[in-house]
């Protein structure tokens, strides 16, 4: 915070016996005689660099051969050479408190450091979501891929396999009974055994989702009846992610209700050795909203993490 000296008379050093218009900020050219001045109120302190305060003439000597007058003569004397070298050193100090034009320098404040800038932050708007927070992405970790999450779908806090999941919104009771199911379940998880090729994982896997789908859930239940029969409807290389894969779609007959179709996926991660990465599909038939293409816009969204710009399932052809 400054302390700026108020505007008023001050005694010019510069011009003994007058005083000068001080207007606050800069001295001005009006300067007047103290005896001009009628009564005023008390003046706060001057400004800084005016000089001392004039001092009281030295006492005059008395008459010759008065007593005590050598001793007020060599008085004087010391009195008169100690006025003389401080005038010298008032008028140094005049000269060098005026500036080039001869007018006294303006008091010294000192000024508020400014406050410091702060960066705008932008609009809540303009800031894009983190991948783990956008709903319309899955987001696996470990494997370093996202899956796109289709328009009512959800993405649980919690499996009962603890794989990244995403699936059909709304659940319903299952055509075995004794559990709830959803019309469609996809999972992301990493291959095992250490296979290095992609169909052979693919061709083990699809039996896993078949019987976890529709055969028995992780309780044991057969809550679609168990599966009857089987056909392939697809074996074949794609491209996921930017990365050859391999694809077996099943479609499964099962004793309760219209059975459905799995669908084992896998391609090499992109972090790592590049174990491969399966994505297990599981649709029921028939169920509203869900056709079976739906698959396929799942497949051509797989992207790795962080790279939204690969093209996922580039030149494959994959049908009901």
């Amino acid at each position: 915070m400054s302390y700026a000296t108020p505007p008023g008379w001050y005694p010019d050093t510069g011009a003994p016996g007058l005083e000068r218009w001080w207007d606050g900020t800069a001295w001005t050219v009006h300067t007047r005689t103290p005896a001009a001045a009628h009564a005023a109120p008390e003046q706060p302190p001057a400004p800084a660099a005016f000089g001392p305060p004039s001092l009281p003439l030295p006492h005059r000597r008395g008459p010759r051969g008065e007593a005590g007058g050598d001793s007020r003569t060599k008085l004087l004397a010391i009195t008169l050479s100690g006025v003389l070298v401080l005038g010298a050193a008032v008028a140094g100090a005049v000269l060098l408190g005026r500036d080039e034009g001869g007018t006294p320098a303006a008091p010294t404040t000192t000024a508020s450091p400014p406050a410091p800038a702060t960066a705008p932050t932008p609009p809540a708007s303009s800031v894009e979501p983190a991948p783990d927070e956008d709903p319309a992405v899955l987001v696996d970790q470990l494997n370093a891929v996202t899956l796109p999450v289709p328009e009512g779908w959800e993405k649980p806090e919690s499996t009962s396999d603890d794989a990244p999941t995403i699936r059909t919104e709304q659940s319903y009771d299952c055509p075995g009974g004794a559990a709830f199911c959803y019309h469609g379940t996809v999972a992301t998880r990493t291959a095992r055994g250490g296979e290095t090729d992609v169909r052979t994982p693919a061709e083990a896997d699809i039996v896993t989702a078949a019987d976890k789908a529709y055969e028995e859930d992780s309780l044991g239940r057969r809550t679609h009846g168990g599966i009857t029969s089987h056909k392939v409807l697809r074996a074949q290389e794609l491209t996921v992610a930017g990365r050859t894969g391999y694809l077996v779609r099943w479609q499964v007959t099962t004793g309760e209700g219209p059975g459905g179709y799995v669908q084992s996926l896998v391609f090499p991660s992109s972090v790592g050795a590049g174990t491969p990465v399966i994505v297990r599909f599981a649709f029921d038939a028939g169920a509203p909203g869900l056709p079976l293409s739906l698959m396929d816009t799942i497949t051509r969204g797989i992207r790795p993490l962080g790279d939204s710009a690969t093209s996922g399932g580039v030149g494959a052809s994959i049908g009901p």
